[in-house]
């Protein structure tokens, strides 16, 4: 199943993608899943941003080679950080690049969208805690990373996580090819299945530290391959099960 969050004329609804159509959801995903009669042509609607995150939990070097990258060792636990939900759009929607910054990346990651309030989870039950998988592109000011010994400043701006474009609920995460597209020339390409942690592991171990609530997301991690943005690049991400998540960078004027 394919979720969806958009907007038809002046409201947002959720639904479901039943080939080119969206066929509308009675409610949110997070309750038992009730379709109405009612559905559109995808065309005819703007797809959002499939879910609204209280917190982004996001995590560093989950890939051994893009620690290696960044020549930094591999974390033996979890590295974890935090994008604020302000940070969050959905596909089609512009990237801003900051005045602050001289250099923006993109980061293509397999994000977990949870489903239900997920506390002190044991991993082999995090499964029923997860609603499904999308896209994410865990926009970085690269050149603003370095500088306050922590990622917050560089990992926050408004526009920097990308999001969607629907939530698959029934693919196995476990070997799925991800890339990142600069300007329809690939640029990051991996599977998932060199994740350090892998989704189950991270929903057991974030839901230790704290509580996921439902419509929080975990972003799993970048492969090799991080590089630079410019104003009036297109950037899809691309998960094989999942599907493209396009976006442009804009001017912030």
């Amino acid at each position: 199943m394919k979720i969806v969050r958009y907007q038809d004329e002046s409201e947002i609804k959720w639904g479901v993608i039943e080939e080119d159509l969206v066929r509308e959801m009675e409610g949110s995903p997070f309750h038992p899943i009730r379709l109405c009669p009612k559905s559109k042509k995808l065309e005819e609607v703007k797809l959002l941003a499939p879910c609204l995150p209280s917190k982004i939990v996001a995590l560093g070097l989950n890939y051994r080679d893009h620690a290696e990258e960044v020549k930094l060792p591999i974390p033996k636990t979890p590295l974890l950080f935090l994008k604020p939900s302000t940070s969050v759009i959905g596909p089609g929607d512009g990237i801003v690049h900051p005045k602050m910054s001289k250099r923006v990346d993109y980061e293509a990651e397999l994000a977990v969208v949870i489903g239900k309030e997920a506390k002190a989870v044991p991993e082999g039950k995090a499964n029923e805690y997860i609603l499904g998988y999308t896209c994410l592109n865990d926009v970085t000011a690269r050149d603003l990373q370095p500088k306050d010994g922590q990622w917050t400043l560089s990992k926050s701006f408004d526009t920097f996580a990308p999001i969607g474009p629907w939530i698959v609920t029934d693919i196995d995460p476990s070997q799925l090819d991800i890339s990142t597209y600069l300007n329809g020339e690939r640029r990051q390409h991996s599977n998932t299945k060199h994740l350090i942690f892998g989704p189950h592991q991270l929903v057991s171990f974030i839901s230790y530290v704290m509580t996921l609530l439902p419509g929080d997301v975990i972003a799993t991690g970048t492969p090799s391959g991080i590089g630079r943005m410019k104003v009036g690049d297109r950037v899809d991400v691309v998960i094989q099960g999942i599907g493209t998540l396009a976006n442009t960078v804009i001017s912030e004027d």
